[in-house]
């Protein structure tokens, strides 16, 4: 194994300014016998740190932290980690999974920053939980990363004192911290404490007392307005109880939203890229202070990514921070890059760090005095932006990622800076809401939902780069170089033998080889097959499933009528209906009277399909319901039933064989309903009513049924009638249909319009295209 020099930043005249406690021996022999109690193994670092000292250091016990996860428990989760491939072979050695927790992992139920009581035998504790999330809210932070390690350390120094509180025994706590809690500093960053004097005690109660400030403003009646406006203008048509519920989600958002605002605002205003490496700076500070009688280290990895070698190459759990970039440009999605290509990007693989960390655990640094370690590769093995690029570039071009790329060229980065890209945003981001605009008066119709979700991928691609411009922007222009004399001269001390199994040397392998044979196979291969996966499961579909034999009455299927059923709307039954009892001079004049008034009709039925079915019902007034039946009767029926759709015919036909009560949930009137009397078991639909001669008055007998009552109507039938709504389904067109396809498990959008498309596409339901109806033949009106 390669051991160049170490890096000038921590030398003078070639003296390193600073020795770190190096290893006397073996890691396994160091170990041995010793308790190694760790937080985070569920997460990336802490699973493999977990998997090593299991498969490395036979001599050695565990104990791990784990927060039971709702109704699992935390030794339940720690039998599904176990479980994982990695870990195969240390259970087959053990006998079972139950044996390897009994001889070797003892579990720990809790959380942080509310830590249970440690074991009192524990020599060795490493804390690798914590908030990786960049942007997480202010108060979520420092409860995780401050009052986390805070807890800690207390019950840490519980687990080694007696009931005077004297400490009998001296303990290592190791902390996984990273890198960039340096903050928005350049140059060389030492393995040190970083000199501050931001008091983390007033920080904490100021980030939690900021949650309750936000959460108390989202509740004013100035905001709630805001959010009740935002909502309506989306859902005003599916309900008041689906407007509701959309408000409240919008109203979490928001808090969330503010939340992260002040903690990124807070660590810039303070010198810090964002609220995730401010907690963690002064997470280290806790750890200084809380830790002062123990014998602390303190890892700072930058960024971690698949491991090179083990358990295996290309080992990975989740994305990591390049990850997402790396995918969006195989598939196209990213015609440029706002970092400065002279930039370093500094990765390190996840099994080096891994192997820093249990080394560390094997030292012994003096008591009082924390040693720092920076696990990177800037310093001596530094990779560019355009590096970066550049093998990605050559990567995609051997391997096409043509699930996404198709016959598109990969994108020629010429970094220009974050100014130009940003310009470029705000221009697509106007087109993109120009464009939804004018959707929202274009006729429906299967091209209309091909722009539709066209400028929903151009949503998607502008939110994604606009994430990590916000996220990322300042360290896409990094000028940081982490000094890792104290790493490498811990690697210069494994034994002999333990030098291949352990080494962590950042300089040892070229990215070449990395990224081109490990990193980005291991990334893109399982993605590539989720995909694929993924469409063989759209092409079986998701909520139109094959349909099996059940016992009659416990299963329904409810259709709407226009747009799903049937090609026709209110305003084309109604003139069916009426037009041809009226004189020719009346009908003329009628017809003029309905085109006057549509304007009105579709802006009624754009803020309410109920206020709008009454206003058209009006035009009844007068009619003769029975002579209306009896038209529907003799002449409507066949150009009714010529008007449906061969697969709705063939859909519900199919739910009637699988023993499903089928149900038509209309607003239509009923007499237009009497041709389907065959098809459905039950239909609801719009009754007029009459006076005493039979004379329809132009209202109704009751509300119509749109929207919010028709998932009301479903789940009153379904009480009475001992139907489970979980199985059953519904097929709708359209937005104001949602809350009815709410309400069963299986809901289907059939030829939706733009917002019922977009609401399916987030649920994950099926969206089926019926084909048009035949156009209905000219109706005789004599």
């Amino acid at each position: 194994m390669s051991t160049p020099p170490a890096s000038t930043f921590g030398t003078v005249d070639g003296v390193a300014l600073h020795t770190p406690p190096l290893l006397e021996g073996r890691i396994r022999d160091l170990l041995a016998g010793s308790k190694i109690v760790m937080t985070g193994v569920t997460g990336f670092i802490g699973e493999q740190m977990l998997w090593t000292v299991l498969s490395e250091c036979p001599d050695t016990t565990t104990g791990v932290i784990v927060r039971p996860k709702g109704s699992v428990t935390a030794q339940q989760r720690v039998a599904s980690l176990l479980k994982k491939k990695i870990f195969a072979d240390l259970v087959a050695e053990a006998g079972s999974v139950e044996q390897l927790m009994a001889d070797r992992v003892q579990v720990i139920p809790g959380d942080l920053p509310d830590v249970p009581e440690l074991p009192r035998d524990t020599d060795v504790l490493v804390h690798c939980a914590g908030d990786v999330s960049f942007d997480p809210p202010i108060d979520q932070a420092f409860r995780t990363n401050v009052l986390g390690a805070r807890s800690l350390l207390t019950r840490l120094r519980e687990a080694c004192s007696d009931e005077n509180g004297d400490l009998t025994r001296i303990p290592h706590y190791v902390h996984i911290s990273t890198a960039y809690t340096a903050g928005r500093r350049r140059g060389a960053i030492p393995e040190a404490a970083h000199i501050h004097t931001i008091d983390y005690e007033a920080e904490t109660r100021a980030a939690l007392a900021m949650a309750e400030h936000v959460e108390a403003r989202s509740r004013t009646a100035e905001q709630l307005a805001v959010l009740r406006k935002e909502a309506e203008a989306e859902h005003r048509q599916a309900g008041y109880l689906t407007t509701s519920e959309d408000t409240e989600r919008r109203r979490k958002e928001w808090v969330k939203a503010e939340l992260v605002k002040a903690g990124t605002e807070r660590a810039r205003s303070l010198g810090w890229t964002d609220v995730y490496t401010f907690a963690k700076a002064l997470g280290e500070r806790v750890v200084a202070d809380l830790g002062s009688e123990f014998r602390v280290s303190v890892v700072r990895p930058a960024i971690v990514e698949s491991s090179l070698r083990f358990p295996y190459a290309g080992w990975i759990e989740g994305f990591k921070m390049a990850d997402p970039i790396i995918l969006a440009y195989g598939r196209g999605q990213l015609p440029e890059f706002p970092a400065s290509p002279d930039a370093v990007i500094d990765i390190i693989p996840c099994d080096y760090v891994v192997n820093a960390i249990v080394a560390v655990c094997a030292t012994r640094p003096t008591v009082g005095e924390p040693e720092y370690y920076h696990l990177s590769s800037g310093a001596r093995n530094p990779l560019t932006f355009r590096g970066v690029y550049e093998q990605v570039r050559r990567y995609f071009s051997e391997h096409p990622y043509t699930s996404g790329q198709g016959s598109t060229p990969l994108a020629t980065w010429t970094f220009p800076g974050a100014e130009p890209v940003e310009k470029l945003m705000w221009v697509a981001d106007k087109g993109v809401k120009v464009g939804n605009r004018l959707l929202s008066f274009a006729p429906r119709g299967r091209r209309t939902r091909t722009w539709a979700t066209a400028l929903d991928s151009s949503r998607k691609q502008l939110d994604f780069l606009g994430k990590y411009l916000s996220l990322y922007g300042e360290y896409l222009q990094s000028e940081l170089h982490f000094v890792d004399d104290c790493t490498l001269a811990l690697h210069r001390s494994l034994h002999a033998d333990d030098a291949e199994r352990f080494g962590f040397d950042s300089a040892d392998f070229s990215w070449d080889h990395y990224l081109q044979d490990v990193h980005i196979p291991a990334i893109t291969d399982p993605v590539k097959r989720l995909e694929a996966a993924r469409k063989r499961r759209n092409a079986r579909s998701t909520t139109y499933r094959d349909l099996k034999p059940t016992e009659p009455g416990t299963v329904l299927a409810a259709f709407d009528l226009d747009g799903t059923v049937m090609a026709t709307n209110v305003v084309e039954t109604y003139l069916w209906a009426r037009l041809p009892e009226l004189s020719p001079l009346r009908r003329a004049a009628e017809l003029a009277r309905v085109a006057a008034q549509l304007p009105l009709y579709l802006g009624a039925e754009r803020r309410d399909r109920g206020v709008f079915l009454r206003s058209m019902y009006r035009r009844y007034a007068g009619a003769d319901l029975a002579r209306l039946e009896g038209f529907v009767d003799d002449r409507l029926s066949p150009l009714i039933l010529d008007r449906m759709s061969p697969e709705a015919i063939r859909r519900i036909r199919e739910h009637r064989d699988a023993g499903h009560t089928t149900i038509l949930l209309t607003g239509v009137i009923r007499p237009l309903t009497r041709p389907f009397e065959g098809l459905f078991d039950t239909i609801v639909a719009a009754e007029l009513a009459t006076d005493a001669e039979g004379k329809c008055t132009g209202f109704l007998s009751g509300p119509p049924m749109v929207g919010e009552s028709r998932s009301a109507w479903l789940a009153h039938y379904a009480q009475l009638h001992g139907i489970d709504l979980a199985k059953s389904y519904a097929y709708a067109d359209s937005h104001v249909d949602y809350p009815m396809l709410h309400a069963v498990g299986n809901p289907v959008a059939v030829s939706p319009d733009i917002p019922l498309m977009r609401e399916a596409k987030r649920k994950g339901w099926s969206i089926v295209e019926w084909p048009e109806m035949s156009p209905l033949p000219r109706l005789k009106m004599s």
